[in-house]
């Protein structure tokens, strides 16, 4: 049964039509942030590869290192939202995310070689994945204190609708500023961007904290959340090709458009969540994130046989499409089984598996585009998005059933 102090979290008004003002301040906030992710995306691959020389396991590298930092402060991010409070871990990730973008003027400023520019890049995207996720966590464990348990999908549909919507914008703006400013242009967006989150929610309430009784071993939270963060992994695979190498898959064709690809993706993430994202409360969590795979794997294979700009967008999309659902999804089934003071750490462990597949996918597929060419990495996403299709099969459990009809375990 939910608690008291659950209740006492949940808005009095249940008209799910109306977004509440603290939710569309958190996702004003997670959208100015994102951006410093969206901008900068796809112009890594071109200033690691074109303007400092070096190859695509190091644009691999440069890409999916900011997930290996953010996998490495996961835990920290948890536990500083569940017992500090969330807000200040937003606070903090947003700071800290600026400082990402000074890295970035300096690789382009200091005086040096090939190799200082890419380790000072290097350093400020380990950076930038600090501050993403005490971003995240903090988000997603502020919003759920306020909106109650039984709008954690709402919630979550709502963060990743700013997330991939900044994802959206800003790959076109980026390249804008890229092409017509340099990258230092792009630095200078970077580190002013956080300031703009920071002032979004500097109104918003904090979320009441709970006093933790007794501390879960970090390593039993990983357990606990194995399968949907397994999935969740599976599934990242998609994304963090597209993310890391499009840019260059256009480029290598002579295509048009390189710049839309991520657009493509966005915009159909956004589309799909704004439309959908009431189904995990409603539907159970591994039915949607079924289906969502099932959409991810075609726009993968999409793009593994394009024979055009058009299709590769189209594939682009599709993916956005499959990707959008994924994280509320999974994250229903996971706040089901946490408890309410251990939440944030639960949270934590779970996106910790999307960060640890965006992380290898760049390297590992730099190497598959060095010696197979940059189709056949769609082709690995697609066999990934296959198997998180089997893992991701719906049991006809408590664990699949709406969330108003399962208990809350609560301490």
């Amino acid at each position: 049964m939910v608690g008291a102090e659950e209740a006492s979290e949940r808005p009095k008004s249940n008209a799910s039509s109306v977004l509440p003002p603290f939710l569309a301040k958190l996702a004003l906030s997670a959208f100015f942030c994102y951006l410093t992710v969206g901008i900068p995306l796809p112009v890594l691959s071109l200033y690691v590869h074109d303007t400092l020389g070096f190859g695509d396991f190091a644009v691999g590298t440069v890409v999916g290192i900011q997930f290996a930092a953010t996998v490495l402060t996961r835990r920290y991010a948890g536990k500083r939202s569940d017992v500090h409070g969330a807000r200040g871990a937003v606070l903090r990730g947003l700071s800290i995310s600026s400082l990402a973008g000074v890295c970035y003027l300096a690789s382009v400023l200091v005086p040096a070689g090939p190799w200082v520019k890419l380790l000072v890049l290097i350093a400020g995207r380990l950076i930038l994945g600090a501050g993403e996720s005490l971003l995240v966590t903090g988000t997603l464990t502020w919003g759920i204190a306020l909106a109650g348990q039984s709008r954690a999908g709402r919630v979550m549909s709502w963060t990743g609708m700013a997330v991939y919507g900044a994802l959206a914008l800003g790959s076109p703006l980026g390249l804008y500023l890229h092409s017509h400013f340099g990258f230092g242009a792009v630095a200078c967006v970077v580190t002013l961007l956080p300031m703009l989150a920071i002032a979004a929610v500097r109104n918003v309430e904090p979320a009441p904290t709970k006093a933790v009784r007794e501390a879960v071993p970090f390593r039993q939270v990983v357990v606990s959340v194995l399968r949907p963060g397994g999935v969740l992994a599976l599934q990242g695979v998609g994304f963090g090709s597209i993310g890391a190498f499009i840019s260059l898959y256009f480029l290598s064709h002579q295509w048009w458009g390189a710049g839309l690809a991520l657009s493509a993706f966005g915009g159909a993430f956004v589309l799909v969540r704004m439309l959908g994202g009431h189904l995990p409360d409603r539907v159970g969590g591994y039915r949607v994130a079924w289906v969502s795979l099932t959409v991810e794997t075609l726009g993968q294979l999409l793009l593994w046989k394009a024979q055009g700009p058009l299709w590769a967008l189209a594939g682009a999309a599709v993916t956005g499409l499959g990707c959008s659902l994924m994280f509320p999804a999974l994250g229903t089934e996971v706040v089901r089984i946490a408890k309410a003071e251990n939440r944030g750490s639960a949270l934590g462990a779970f996106a910790a598996f999307q960060d640890v597949s965006y992380a290898i996918t760049g390297p590992i597929m730099g190497i598959v585009a060095t010696h197979a060419g940059y189709a056949a990495i769609f082709l690995g996403g697609a066999l990934m998005s296959a198997a998180g299709v089997l893992l991701a099969y719906p049991r006809e459990t408590a664990a699949t059933a709406p969330l108003s009809a399962v208990e809350e375990v609560s301490g």
